[in-house]
Formats: structure tokens, C-alpha cells, sequence
């Protein structure tokens, strides 16, 4: 998964996957490495650099839930550019690819839920961003106050509803509004860096 940090994991509409054994270990102390900056012949930035060097902030995975009004069944996706926005009123937000099929049925619900994911849920957040199918097979979840899964070992969870959503390129920023919430599960978070998964390493 080699986009940049405000993009969300693919492939469905979102980001591409790293493989299973792709894990990075973040670390404090690191020096900031020097690189050459690249445009194409016409001027633009280069893709491939641009996710690469975007690659290098790291962030968090959360997955994004809700039931579809439609059917009565769970709908997700996992996304990497979920962020905080204002404590007054209290928003998030997040970005979401035109070509997601799984924004449609989320969008349709009256909320949804944010679930933080925990280290050891690689293995959820790699099923949620699949493309088709169900997404919900074998995973474990109980209900949020606003009717919405929220998964096991999450490590915390947000009731959200959308406030407003603004086209940026080929993706769609998403505010919502945060309803309610509290912490989950205990342990550390699921980290994503420079294409792969890892954890957050305690200072000793």
C-alpha cells in the first residue's frame, strides 16, 4: 500500500494492499533522510514519488462500519486518513475514493461507526478493504448505541454522522459529526508506514 497518508487502503476505491509480511516497527530517534525531488516532462509531480515520499507519515488504520439500510447487513471499509477536526463542534474526518462501492451503502445509513484498530488487526483491516464480497465473514462485533458494528479488539469507537463532504481530486473528503464514543479494547495501535503494517514501539 504505497499512497499517500490522506488516501484510503484499497482496493476498494481506496489504497493498495502491502502483502501479509510487509510489517514496519516505528521507532523514536529516527534522522530524517534526504532525497532529490522529481517532476514527469510536463511539469508535474511525479505518482510514484509522491507516494512514496507521502508514504513516510505515518499513521493510523481505522475501520469505518454501519448497517445498510438497503438490506439490514453490515458495510465497512478501512481507511488511513481518518483525522480529528474540531473539538467545537466535535468533528472527524476522512477521504474516500470516487470509485469505492462501499461509500454508497455506508453514505446511505443515518451513522456510522469509526473503529481505531489494535496491532493485531491486520488481518480485519486487509478483509475490509477487499473489494465485494462479505466483508463481515468470520469477524466478531457487537453493536454501537447508533446500531452500528463495532469490531472486536477495537481499540476505541465513534458514532458519526456526515456533515458535509467536499470533492478534492479523486477522492472525497468526508466530515462528520461525532454523536458518541468511547475506548474499547487495550493495546497498541495499528500503525501504517512507508507500505506496511506495524506497531508502536514503547521508549524504554
Amino acid at each position: 500500500m504505497s499512497t499517500h497518508a490522506a488516501r484510503l487502503i484499497a482496493p476498494d476505491g481506496c489504497r493498495s494492499l502491502p502483502t501479509p509480511h510487509q510489517r514496519s516497527r516505528i521507532r523514536n530517534g529516527a534522522t530524517m533522510p534526504t532525497g532529490h525531488s522529481q517532476h514527469s516532462q510536463n511539469g508535474q509531480l511525479d505518482s510514484r514519488r509522491f507516494r512514496q515520499v507521502l508514504g513516510r507519515f505515518a499513521t493510523g488504520v481505522v475501520a469505518i462500519t454501519a448497517v445498510d439500510p438497503m438490506d439490514g447487513q453490515p458495510c465497512g471499509l478501512a481507511a488511513n486518513s481518518f483525522t480529528s477536526v474540531s473539538l467545537d463542534p466535535p468533528l472527524v474526518a476522512f477521504c474516500v475514493a470516487y470509485t469505492s462501492t462501499s461509500w454508497p451503502r455506508l453514505r446511505g445509513a443515518k451513522a456510522m461507526t469509526v473503529n481505531v484498530l489494535a496491532e493485531h488487526q491486520q488481518a480485519v483491516c486487509a478483509q475490509l478493504a477487499t473489494k465485494g464480497g462479505d466483508k463481515f465473514a468470520g469477524l466478531a462485533w457487537t453493536v454501537s448505541p447508533g446500531g452500528n458494528p463495532v469490531l472486536e479488539g477495537a481499540l476505541a469507537w465513534l458514532d458519526c454522522a456526515v456533515e458535509a463532504e467536499h470533492p478534492a481530486g479523486d477522492h472525497l473528503i468526508v466530515v462528520a459529526r461525532v454523536l458518541q464514543l468511547d475506548t474499547h479494547a487495550e493495546g497498541g495501535p495499528l500503525v501504517f508506514f512507508r507500505g506496511g503494517y506495524g506497531g508502536f514501539v514503547e521508549p524504554s
